[in-house]
């Protein structure tokens, strides 16, 4: 499948017949937050236009191309897949190995994120939904009656007018900037490079610790078909005045693995922020955020593509309800953002997870941590509880049945135990 501009780029003439309205919604970004959201809202009898400001869907790429399985089964895109995950090997320091998974059950998918990301977009299209690329809001107005958008596009400067505007634009969201909704808890910053030769072990992701190579967080070995995806996470506060791409050559040339990559010849490289903590409000008046420009990403890996369906489906009811009554008010779209406050102390306890057990950890303490996760007993919990979208069941299981746990992590462990 694949989206060409001359065929996508065809917008229908602007209808002044809709109660003064061209679309009831226009949507910033055709990623596949906004694709997802697009299909739901055309499925529900709403008019959308999606505006993606690059010329195809999915460049640039800037995510370790990672889908769950419960987000999978929202879009059934099985074809996409390049390498099912059903493993991982997590390594501290020293070089201690958590080994966990087993090939009965997948964890993950490893996709093509370009066909991905253009599959989701053409459900919505197909629903229903108007997609114009190369084509980016440069002005925006908000009044009481209607939404009104003066949009750059290869044509020239055209002008919408909608009932309501919604952001799924990303990290550095225009909407979000332009409508001074604030900015997400903390943002990650990370580089990933595609290459072949990586001694890896078909099925498993390999996950490296440590603050000479990834301060706060950690690096991955990401199966995707007959290349892995070689990345960094961390933050600001904890490299210092280093970036990632020197964390990455220290990881590939001097690290304890760096034998595993000896054969590596790189054929791509990707480098973003994540913005992780979901805002304090997602809404204003006839507007919303979602995905990374509202920071709904998992803070223990960065994925946003899983959380971000999830907002979708909570909401999506009332959104269309409130869409259909043209009844689009700061207050209306508020009730509608707390639906997200369970999944915002979701977030939080897991970022006191992640930081009681790894961000917060020096190497000392972080090999500590591995050598009890690498008891058998601890292993077999991990398989039979752990998901990669929710650690919380995992962590409240460990915190309370593994006293040793509770020792090391202290007053942060509480916090998330009693949160």
């Amino acid at each position: 499948m694949r989206l060409e501009l001359e065929d996508i780029n065809k917008a229908r003439p602007l209808n002044s017949d809709m109660n003064d309205y061209d679309y009831d919604v226009v949507i910033v970004g055709a990623g596949p937050v906004g694709g997802y959201l697009s299909r739901r809202l055309t499925e529900n009898g709403i008019t959308v236009l999606i505006l993606e400001e690059h010329a195809e869907i999915g460049r640039p790429f800037q995510c370790a191309g990672l889908i769950n399985p419960k987000a999978m089964s929202l879009v059934q895109l099985e074809n996409t897949v390049l390498t099912p995950i059903w493993g991982a090997r997590i390594y501290s320091p020293e070089g201690t190995l958590v080994e966990i998974g087993h090939e009965d059950k997948i964890r993950t998918w490893s996709v093509c994120r370009k066909l991905f990301d253009e599959a989701v977009v053409m459900q919505g299209i197909e629903s229903g939904a108007e997609l114009w690329v190369s084509s980016k809001p440069i002005k925006l107005e908000i009044t009481n009656e209607a939404v009104e958008l003066e949009i750059r596009t290869p044509e020239g400067t055209k002008n919408v007018r909608s009932k309501m505007i919604c952001g799924a634009d990303g990290a550095h969201s225009w909407v979000r900037r332009t409508l001074r909704l604030g900015r997400p808890k903390e943002t990650m910053i990370g580089m990933q490079i595609e290459v072949t030769g990586y001694q890896g072990v078909e099925g498993k992701l390999d996950m490296y610790t440590g603050s000479n190579i990834s301060p706060g967080f950690f690096a991955w070995a990401i199966p995707s078909g007959e290349t892995t995806r070689i990345g960094v996470w961390s933050q600001t506060k904890y490299i210092g005045d280093e970036s990632c791409e020197d964390l990455l050559i220290k990881l590939m040339k001097t690290g304890k693995w760096s034998h595993r990559f000896k054969d590596c010849k790189e054929v791509g490289r990707f480098v973003g922020s994540v913005p992780s903590g979901i805002l304090k409000k997602t809404t204003s008046r006839r507007a919303a955020l979602f995905g990374d420009a509202a920071g709904i990403c998992k803070p223990t890996t960065g994925g946003g593509i899983g959380p971000g369906f999830s907002h979708i489906d909570l909401i999506i009811e009332d959104l269309v309800e409130s869409i259909n009554k043209n009844i689009l008010d700061s207050k209306e779209l508020k009730n509608i953002d707390k639906k997200l406050d369970k999944m915002r102390k979701s977030q939080n306890r897991a970022r006191g997870l992640r930081d009681a057990f790894l961000s917060q950890s020096d190497d000392k303490e972080l090999e500590e941590i591995f050598k009890i996760w690498a008891k058998p007993e601890v292993i077999s919990m991990i398989n039979e509880v752990g998901e990669i979208e929710n650690p919380i069941p995992l962590g409240t299981k460990m915190l309370k049945e593994i006293p040793e746990f509770r020792k090391l992590a202290g007053k942060a462990i509480r916090s998330v135990l009693w949160s």
